[in-house]
């Protein structure tokens, strides 16, 4: 992925003409206010300062693919998230509370980013995306091990998380992957294995990446792909 709308080369064009927003005149007038508060320009920061915003922003694009403009401000999204106290009810008994983790593992994607340009003043966000990638892929790859005193699969599981949660609350996201959005009041009355709505768009290319990718021997979005873990 590098920007939204996705490209057809990066998974784009599965439901061709589809516009989630068309069917807010379906949505109580709280639900839309809601969706559209979404693409309205980012408010200010809450939760991080500035630098610890570069880093997380980052961090996201790197998570999701996020290359080039228009993208979703997932790290605005993630501050507003923490600012509010919206955590996920539970974390790791190896990790802080959310926001504290989120603070303290920024930080350290900057020391790590410091140690690989061999300087310490050098941020995470100021480091070349394929730089990024390799201080991402150090803590992907320790699974299980210590990643500065934490578990890194904890760590890998708050930023996926977060970020995913974030992303894909955003109506860009929802036309990309062909969701009508909030069922509420309308709800829906097709149920079933390829059972649509009359609004809904089939998908024009209904077919498994993960099947592909075992027919070729590779992993499913291997090329050109993220460094990115599954959402837990």
């Amino acid at each position: 992925m590098s920007r939204l709308p996705l490209a057809p080369d990066d998974g784009g064009g599965r439901f061709p003409g589809f516009d989630t927003l068309s069917q807010s005149r379906h949505w109580d007038a709280a639900t839309e206010r809601l969706v559209r508060s979404r693409l309205e320009p980012p408010g200010p920061l809450r939760f991080f300062t500035a630098d610890q915003a570069r880093t997380a922003r980052a961090l996201c694009d790197q998570l999701l693919g996020q290359r080039g403009e228009p993208r979703v401000p997932v790290e605005i999204m993630v501050d507003a998230r923490l600012a509010a106290g919206q955590t996920d009810g539970w974390h790791y008994d190896d990790m802080p509370e959310d926001g504290a983790a989120w603070r303290r593992t920024l930080a350290h994607l900057d020391e790590d980013a410091g140690h690989l340009a061999g300087s310490a003043g050098q941020r995470f966000a100021d480091l070349p995306p394929a730089h990024q990638e390799q201080v991402l892929a150090t803590v992907l790859d320790l699974e299980g091990e210590r990643w500065h005193g934490m578990v890194a699969l904890h760590v890998w599981s708050l930023w996926t998380r977060y970020a995913c949660t974030a992303f894909y609350s955003h109506p860009w996201a929802w036309d990309e992957i062909g969701f009508g959005g909030p069922a509420y009041p309308r709800g829906y009355k097709n149920l079933g294995l390829d059972a649509r709505e009359p609004f809904e768009v089939a998908d024009a290319r209904p077919s498994d990446p993960t099947r592909r990718a075992a027919h070729s021997g590779e992993p499913a979005g291997s090329e050109g792909a993220p460094v990115s873990g599954g959402a837990t």
